[in-house]
């Protein structure tokens, strides 16, 4: 019986189709790799470090108008007069289609803010206002002492704003961040 002898099979030459595919097939997954990272890392930047808000009303004019938008530094949560913060709604103010409000922080733990012939004072001191249009008026009803982890905000545009005159001073913890520079309109991009 005549014996048979198997030769072992040796695969044909990878062709250029077969060396294309394969390069191709893992240029997909390294760039399907590099987008799932990419939009990993900017969902946790969103909502951990930087934020865009788009402005609302007209209540911080002229320093922000109705559609510049803000990006707001989420990260920094100490809070000093003059900060532009963005905050959640006061609970039991009334409910509106802006859940989250802008303003400029005016009095700080444990000072008195008041208003006389229409000049805001920090324990009996002028404020100075450098970012207020001349001759804006403020207008409050009496002096109010900021409690504890609070802190009274003021819209720039003092007389269309509802604002901690309305609401009282706000808790820390439904501050959201610092908002520290304006990207939009580009021809009013720059600091706050």
């Amino acid at each position: 019986m005549p014996s048979v002898v198997d030769d072992p099979v040796v695969p044909a030459p990878a062709g250029p189709d077969r060396k294309k595919k394969s390069r191709s097939r893992r240029q997909l997954i390294e760039w399907g790799v590099v987008i799932l990272a990419a939009l990993v890392t900017a969902l946790v930047l969103r909502i951990s470090v930087v934020q865009a808000f788009s402005i609302p009303s007209i209540s911080m004019e002229d320093t922000l108008l109705i559609g510049d938008r803000v990006l707001v530094n989420k990260l920094n949560k100490s809070v000093h007069r003059g900060d532009v913060i963005v905050f959640h709604r006061p609970p039991g103010e009334e409910a509106a289609a802006i859940k989250d409000l802008i303003k400029r922080v005016i009095a700080l733990p444990g000072e008195t803010v008041s208003a006389v012939d229409g000049k805001l004072f920090i324990n009996g001191k002028p404020l100075a206002e450098p970012y207020l249009e001349p001759g804006t008026q403020t207008v409050m009803e009496r002096p109010v002492t900021i409690p504890a982890g609070r802190y009274w905000v003021m819209g720039d545009n003092r007389t269309q704003s509802r604002d901690s005159r309305f609401f009282g001073p706000i808790e820390k913890s439904l501050i959201i961040g610092h908002a520290f520079i304006r990207v939009w309109p580009p021809n009013r991009f720059g600091g706050i």
